[in-house]
């Protein structure tokens, strides 16, 4: 136990005897405007939790009983603003048009903490519970990172001291269902290639810090920056003829090694700049939980002066039991769980979905998760119908026992095509292995 309590302290990721800030005292509901893709006759309204978490909740004039709760993605690493939930409700505005009422909120602070941001999750069913009342079913909805505090969640709140259930069924898009200790690796090594190639980030004239440090402790860089370092460097948002050779070169061999793609490159030095930072010197008190010192960097127009020359770092064992602890999944669920992820899918691999079929499989408990892959190469948001579908193929497996197959959504999905004018993606046939990048 004394073990288990030094590496909470050391990460500080649990929360345990933090105030709450005067700026966090609880907002009671109000009135709210809705965005403009809400169906006529929606109530919208605004408020903030105790703990500082500001939620938005939408109650469609047609409702049929449902409450979505929703935990979004990210993390972002600003300070928490009363709109912040608009853009979340706005992208899955679908749901509220077919009838689900839909709450989403902030958490209590930027930044990360998987663990924090389930407890703000939960907290936000409470709220609305308490406020607007028992909905006849609660679903748990986690887009992208969200996904992994929605499964944390799932692992954590779904049945209540009583016994009964918090929750009636689990939908995971996009999720980031790896955990934290898989889940950004891959970022770290693109800092490594990166800089192998172009050596800018930091520059020779800057202080030299570890790359897996993000930046220094105190320093900052806009994305305007970042983003002028990567166009100096590679030419990305030039035409492949106008590049110099040596832009050409970088830019290839980044994105071969790497795997990540040309339009996503920015976004992912981005997280693996400001949220690197976040997440070691704010949360793993300035340790390393990332290592890439038994990594072999293939894809290169020179792999051996890559893996030569590159930047290796070693993993801090508190760091990875301190991030485990707060972002890991155990795959012990007890609610049906449906999960929707694209095959391409630029931001989050689809690989977590494997990742996630085999902890909950090595749990026991493979008869509770439905897994549905589209040929779509999106991230943020899929095609509408589909999510229309899972959320259609979960109520029906709530009301029948009968856990749905992806062919079973596919053909729930056409028949939401019309109304909602977008094409079903789905790809009833396709299984993501562990070794899919």
């Amino acid at each position: 136990m004394r073990a288990v309590l030094s590496i909470l302290a050391f990460a500080g990721l649990t929360g345990v005897g933090v105030p709450t800030p005067a700026s966090a005292q609880a907002v009671d509901p109000e009135p709210a405007t809705c965005p403009a893709s809400l169906p006529e006759g929606t109530r919208c309204s605004s408020g903030r939790s105790v703990d500082g978490a500001w939620y938005w909740v939408a109650y469609p004039r047609d409702w049929n009983g449902t409450l979505v709760v929703h935990a979004h993605g990210g993390p972002r690493t600003g300070e928490p603003r009363r709109d912040d939930p608009v853009e979340d409700l706005d992208r899955f505005s679908m749901m509220v048009r077919e009838g689900y009422a839909w709450a989403g909120s902030t958490y209590r602070r930027g930044g990360y903490g998987v663990r924090m941001a389930a407890r703000d999750t939960d907290d936000l069913r409470q709220i609305v519970w308490d406020q607007f009342g028992k909905p006849r079913r609660t679903i748990l909805h986690g887009q992208s990172w969200g996904g992994n505090v929605a499964a944390k969640a799932a692992e954590l709140y779904a049945v209540a001291a009583d016994g009964s259930r918090n929750y009636d069924g689990v939908i995971l898009t996009s999720g980031l269902l790896a955990g934290g200790t898989r889940g950004y690796t891959f970022r770290a090594d693109l800092r490594a290639v990166y800089q192998f190639y172009c050596h800018n980030h930091p520059r020779p004239s800057e202080t030299r810090y570890p790359l897996w440090q993000g930046l220094p402790e105190g320093a900052s860089m806009p994305r305007a920056d970042l983003a002028a370092r990567v166009e100096e460097c590679t030419g990305l948002s030039l035409s492949p003829e106008t590049r110099t050779p040596a832009q050409a070169t970088a830019l290839r061999n980044i994105l071969s090694v790497t795997g990540v793609t040309a339009d996503t490159l920015v976004a992912h030095l981005a997280w693996s700049t400001t949220l690197f930072q976040d997440m070691v010197r704010q949360r793993l008190g300035g340790a390393n939980p990332f290592s890439n010192a038994g990594t072999t960097y293939v894809g290169a127009d020179d792999d051996v002066a890559l893996n030569q020359g590159v930047e290796r770092f070693e993993a801090d064992p508190r760091a990875v039991a301190a991030l485990a602890y707060d972002a890991d999944l155990t795959g012990h669920i007890v609610l049906p769980t449906v999960t929707l992820h694209a095959r391409y899918d630029p931001t989050v691999s689809v690989t977590h979905e494997a990742i996630y079929a085999r902890t909950v499989g090595l749990a026991g408990r493979s008869d509770l998760l439905s897994q549905v892959f589209t040929t779509e190469a999106l991230h943020s948001r899929l095609s509408a119908p589909q999510y229309l579908a899972i959320l259609a193929a979960l109520t029906h497996w709530l009301d029948t026992g009968q856990r749905p197959s992806a062919s079973d959504v596919s053909a729930l999905c056409a028949t939401f095509v019309e109304r909602s004018a977008e094409a079903c993606l789905i790809d009833p046939g396709f299984r993501p292995r562990l070794d899919t990048q």
